[in-house]
C-alpha cells in the first residue's frame, strides 16, 4: 500500500510540473530602456522607443563613447498608444519587451491635450513597471532620446541618475495614477529640458536636465514652474533630502551653505467660523559646509542669529512654491484636499466639487523650526585674521 501512495505521488507531481512552453529568451525580445509619447501635427500619437543593443555591451564598445552604440531609437505612430504600439512591433524583429523601461516622457504637445488615456494603456499593460519614473519634455521628445551622453550610456539613464540624486520632482507612474485619482485630481511632474552642446560638438552630444515643473489640472498640463518653486514643493512633500541650502547671513551680505538638510514636514488643516485654514509645520537641521561671513560659529548667540535666517529662508522657498499655485493656477498639487477630507470629511464632501475655487481661498501659515547642529571643523572663517572675526 506504502509503495502504491509513493507510485500515485510521483505520477501526479509529474503532471503538476509546469513546463518551459512560455519560455521567452533574451535573444528574441527587444529591450525598451526609455520612452518618449507624443501628439503628432494631424493628432496621432507618436511613440519613440529607446531600444537597448545587448551585443554592444557583450562586444566591450560604447561604454566610452556615449549611447549611440548601445542603443537604436524606432518610432510607431497610430490612432492611440495601443496603436501606435503596435506599429512599433512592426518596425522591430524582436518582441516588445517593457519591463526594463525606466523612463517614460510625455511631450508638450500631448500634455496639454491630456495625458489620462496613454495613462490608460501604461497602467493597465502587465509589463510597464509601476515605479518608472515619468517627465514632460520641453525639447523635442525623440531628440531627448536620440542624444548621446558623454558619462552615461544613453539619456534615459541620465534622466533616472538626476532623479536618484534628488534633482527635481522624482514622480513614479504609479505615483502619477494616485495624483490623478486623488482628491484634488490634480498632478506635477518634473520637466526636461536639453544643453545646448559644446562648441564643435554635433547637435545629439549634449545631455538633458531638469528645470523646474510642469503643473496638471486633472490631466492636462496648464503651465510650468521654476527651478526655485519646485524645491518649494518638494519641500512641502518632505521629498528633500541630503539637499544643500545657501542664505543671506543678516546684514552681512555673505553667505551660509548648511548641509545634508534633513527636514521633516506635517500639513496641519483647521477649519474655524467657516474658513480654512492650513499650516505647514517644517522641521530642518543641518552642518555648516561653507561660510562667507566673517561671524565665528563657535558663538552661541550667532548661531541663534543664523538659525532665524535659516528659517526665514526656507519660510521663504515654500511660500514662492505656494504663491503661483493658490494665485495663478488654482490647482492643489500639495496634498492640502487630502489632508481636509481626512480631517474634515463632512465639510470636505461639500467642497470636494469646486475644490479648485476653494483652494486659493486656503489661509497657508509656514512655521519652521531650523537648527545647525555643527560648524564644520573649522570655527573661525578660514584665511581671516582673528582680530577681524565678527561674534
Amino acid at each position: 500500500m506504502k509503495r502504491f501512495f509513493l507510485s500515485l505521488s510521483y505520477f501526479l507531481s509529474i503532471f503538476m510540473l509546469s513546463g518551459c512552453w512560455d519560455r521567452v529568451e533574451v535573444n528574441d525580445i527587444a529591450i525598451i530602456t526609455a520612452t518618449a509619447i507624443d501628439l503628432t501635427e494631424d493628432n496621432q500619437i507618436k511613440v519613440t522607443a529607446q531600444v537597448f543593443i545587448p551585443r554592444a555591451l557583450s562586444g566591450g564598445g560604447g561604454l566610452g563613447t556615449g549611447g549611440g552604440d548601445l542603443t537604436l531609437i524606432r518610432i510607431g505612430t497610430g490612432s492611440n498608444l495601443a496603436d501606435a504600439v503596435s506599429k512599433l512591433q512592426m518596425v522591430l524583429p524582436r518582441t516588445i519587451f517593457w519591463g526594463q523601461c525606466k523612463v517614460f516622457i510625455f511631450g508638450m504637445g500631448l500634455a496639454e491635450n491630456g495625458i489620462r488615456e496613454q495613462l490608460d494603456f501604461l497602467v493597465r499593460h502587465p509589463e510597464p513597471r509601476g515605479r518608472a519614473f515619468m517627465f514632460v519634455s520641453k525639447a523635442d521628445t525623440e531628440k531627448v532620446l536620440q542624444l548621446l551622453p558623454p558619462l552615461e550610456r544613453y539619456s534615459g539613464e541620465v534622466l533616472k541618475e538626476l532623479l536618484d540624486f534628488n534633482i527635481g520632482l522624482s514622480v513614479t507612474m504609479k505615483d502619477l495614477d494616485l495624483m490623478l485619482t486623488s482628491d484634488a485630481q490634480n498632478a506635477v511632474l518634473p520637466l526636461i529640458k536639453v544643453y545646448p552642446p559644446n562648441k564643435g560638438k554635433m547637435e545629439n552630444e549634449s545631455i538633458p536636465y531638469i528645470s523646474g515643473s510642469a503643473i496638471f489640472s486633472k490631466d492636462k498640463m496648464v503651465g510650468t514652474i521654476g527651478e526655485y518653486e519646485t524645491r518649494g514643493i518638494m519641500w512641502i512633500k518632505n521629498m528633500l533630502k541630503d539637499s544643500t541650502i545657501s542664505f543671506k547671513a543678516g546684514n552681512e551680505g555673505e553667505e551660509i551653505s548648511v548641509s545634508p538638510v534633513q527636514s521633516d514636514v506635517k500639513l496641519k488643516p483647521r477649519i474655524s467660523k467657516d474658513k480654512w485654514k492650513m499650516t505647514i509645520k517644517v522641521k530642518a537641521e543641518g552642518d555648516v559646509v561653507q561660510n562667507e561671513t566673517k561671524l565665528n560659529l563657535m558663538d552661541p548667540e550667532t548661531i541663534k542669529r543664523l538659525e532665524i535666517d535659516f528659517e526665514k529662508n526656507i519660510k521663504h522657498r515654500i511660500e514662492a512654491a505656494i504663491n503661483p499655485l493658490q494665485k495663478e493656477f488654482n490647482i492643489d498639487i500639495i496634498d492640502f484636499a487630502t489632508e481636509f477630507h481626512h480631517h474634515y470629511p463632512k465639510e470636505w464632501k461639500k467642497v470636494k466639487n469646486r475644490w479648485n475655487e476653494m483652494f486659493p481661498q486656503v489661509e497657508v501659515s509656514v512655521d519652521v523650526d531650523a537648527y545647525i547642529r555643527r560648524p564644520g571643523y573649522t570655527s573661525t572663517p578660514s584665511g581671516l585674521p582673528k582680530d577681524e572675526v565678527k561674534k
